[in-house]
Parts: structure tokens; sequence; C-alpha cells
């Protein structure tokens, strides 16, 4: 009886009853073309309503056909929706887009089949023994018999006193009901993950969408640290250039504040950009920037560059893209923990991208003291990635960054 009670005060009880009646109400197209079939095909002039007899047999008929339309109709989003809502269970919403499998179909098929089943039976049986129930509560307040001949043939019912059973078996009724009732949403319950839960595609389809967003979140985090920390490297080194010869040079000073403006307006363009990626999603990217901007590269950092560039027009996008990355992280390291003139050396020849960038004098700026950070991991991670080889150190006392791309890459960042 607690557990009686406690399943009537329980609010997923009644959820899980509306999931029954929900089941049921869908079920009642079905039955009802199928009575349409079997009022053609039944005729017969006996007395009674010929369907009442063969209701049980329409019902076994539609099952294959609600089977069937399961395979076809999107019921998954749905049901799934519906089985959270109303029977209370944890389910993962499909991967969008994805192609629907027979696997799929098949579960789908067979969770409809199942809730359309027995929500049909519940309302059913709900329909028919409440009503029964009231009446047989109301037996002893009756005067006279009761004929229930056009149901169950020639049967003589006592009422009255008589009828002391009648409430008796109205709870019988009720409580048996109940039961079926909690038994049939229970059994939904732990039906539903098994059926709708996701599938080892969906599984392996949420795993590589996760897997792509982290690629491309830590892409974004690569860009911005290599572009923004390129700019503000810059502004750094050219305000304080500025600031030494801005009494005796005003020209250097102009141009120094006109490579701080250059910079700070690249990085503000690049930090809308990611912004733009993150909330718009990737679809929406401009294109990033390849060795065909270097040059714009070189002349925004203010500093002054020793360029050796042979022909780069046969880089692939690919590796044109990372290559320009790299020479973006080496060459901010450079104006951070540097001093003197930049070697910028690029080469494409043999098959492969030759980049080497150093100070061409091996002084180191005061306070530039040298820390490794996420730039030189991020650099070699880029070189990996294009089955490339990369090394950064010191060299002559100064600082070096060499790397060896092949144009025809194994591994690949995407396009």
């Amino acid at each position: 009886m607690r557990a009686v009670a406690a399943a009537l005060r329980s609010a997923v009880t009644y959820r899980r009853w509306a999931c029954l009646v929900l089941g049921g109400a869908l079920l009642m197209p079905y039955m009802m073309a199928g009575e349409v079939v079997a009022a053609v095909w039944y005729r017969s002039p006996a007395a009674g309503d010929p369907l009442l007899s063969v209701q049980p047999l329409i019902f076994l008929a539609v099952l294959p056909v609600v089977a069937v339309s399961g395979l076809f109709l999107p019921v998954r989003v749905f049901e799934i929706v519906a089985a959270r809502a109303l029977l209370g269970v944890s389910l993962e919403a499909p991967p969008p887009f994805s192609r629907r499998t027979w696997l799929e179909r098949l579960r789908t098929a067979a969770w409809f089949t199942t809730h359309l089943a027995i929500g049909g039976v519940a309302s059913g049986l709900a329909l028919a023994l409440v009503p029964f129930a009231i009446w047989a509560a109301s037996l002893p307040l009756v005067d006279g018999p009761i004929r229930v001949g056009d149901v169950v043939g020639a049967l003589v019912v006592e009422t009255g006193a008589a009828a002391w059973w009648g409430p008796l078996l109205s709870v019988l009724t009720l409580v048996v009901l109940f039961g079926a009732l909690v038994g049939a949403g229970a059994l939904l319950a732990e039906l539903a993950p098994a059926l709708l839960g996701p599938s080892p595609e969906d599984r392996l389809a949420a795993a590589e969408a996760h897997a792509r967003g982290l690629a491309a979140r830590n892409r974004l985090a690569r860009e911005l640290h290599d572009s923004v920390g390129h700019a503000l490297s810059v502004v750094t080194v050219q305000a304080a250039a500025a600031g030494r010869v801005l009494d005796r040079d005003p020209e250097t000073a102009r141009a120094a504040l006109r490579a701080i403006e250059e910079s700070a307006r690249s990085a503000l363009a690049e930090l809308d950009h990611v912004i733009g990626v993150l909330r718009e999603g990737a679809s929406r990217r401009e294109p990033e920037p390849t060795l065909r901007d270097l040059d714009r590269l070189l002349d925004s950092s203010g500093a002054r560059i020793v360029r050796r560039i042979g022909d780069l027009s046969g880089v692939p996008p690919v590796v044109s893209r990372e290559a320009y990355r790299i020479v973006q992280e080496a060459l901010t390291n450079a104006l951070r923990y540097g001093a003197g003139p930049v070697d910028v050396a690029l080469d494409a020849s043999d098959g492969s991208l030759e980049l080497d960038l150093r100070n061409a004098t091996g002084s180191r700026r005061p306070g530039g003291r040298r820390r490794t950070g996420r730039g030189v991991a991020g650099m070699r991670e880029r070189a990996d990635l294009l089955g490339g080889e990369f090394t950064a150190g010191p060299a002559e006392g100064g600082w070096r960054v060499t790397a060896r791309l092949p144009l025809d890459p194994k591994g690949g960042t995407g396009s």
C-alpha cells in the first residue's frame, strides 16, 4: 500500500500516463483506417456491431503498418522529446543533419510500435475499466435486477443489498488498472534509452563533432596568439623606439607611430574576425593570411628586415598559411627578445619550403629575458601537422628559427 500511495503522489506517474495516452492517440488514425477496411471487408447481417468482435484483430493487423511507418517517418526527434518530458528519462538528441542509417530506422520503428501498442492497450483499458468500476460501485444503489444482454449474453445482475460485492469489485478493478498503468509507464521508461538513445553511429558522429570543435577552438587560440601577440610586440618595440628618438628624430618617431597604428588596426581586425567565428561558426570565416601577405607583415613590423625571399608561387595554400603563421610568431619573438635587424629567408625548392629567421646581430635587448611559451610550441605543432621539421633556439648570441615544410604534406590542417 505504501508503494501505491507513493506512486499516487509521484508526478512522474501522471506524466507517464500522459505518455501512454499520447501513444493511444497516435494509434487512433491507424485503428480508424483499420476499421474502415474491416467495415468494407466484413459485411454481415448479424445483429450487433460486427466491428466490436474484430477490434483485437484490427489492433494486431495495424501494428505492422505502424512499424513500417516508423521506418520512414521522421518520428525520432518527436519521440525523444516526449520521452524526456513525460517518461522522465535522459536521452541525447541525435546529431544534427546526421544521415539516417537502417539500424537507427529499425530502433526507431521498434520504439514507435511499442509506444503505440502499449499506449493503445493502456488507453483502451482505462476507457473500459473506469466506467465499469463506476457501474459496479453503483449496483447497491439501484432497485431491481439489471439485464446485460447486449454485451455478454442473457446475464441478469442483482442489485440492492444483494450486490454488496459491487464496491469491492470496483476498488479491485481500479487497483488493477492503476498497477497496469504504472507498470506500462515503467516499461516504456526502461525501453526508451535502449531504443531511442544514441546508436554507435550517433556516438561516433558526436565524438567527431566534438573533436572538430576542439580542433577549431585550438586553431583559433593559436591564430589569436600569433596575430595579436605579434601586433602587441610590434606596438611595444615601436613605442619604446619612438620614445627614445621623439626629440632628436621626429620623422623616425612618426614612422614608429605609423607602425603602431597599423599593427593595432591589424590586431583589432584579427580579434574581430576570431570573435565573429566564435559567434557565428566557421562557415562565415574570412580567408586567412598566407605568404602572399608576407610583405605586408614585414612592413608593418616597423623593424629593420633583411629579406632573402625566393619564388613562393608554387607553395600550396595549406603550407602557405601555416608558414605565414610561423614567420609571424618567429618575428614576434625576434622583436621581443632580440635586437638589431632581422634576417628573414624563405625559399621553395626540392619539394619543400625552407624557412630561416634570425636576428642579424647577436645582442639581446636589456630586460628581454627569454622564456618559452605557447609561441614556440605552436610553431612546432604547425610544422608537425604538415610532416615537417622545426627548430628554435639561441644561435650566435641571438635567436634563430628554422623550419622545413614539405610542399606535399602528409598531414594537414584543413582548407
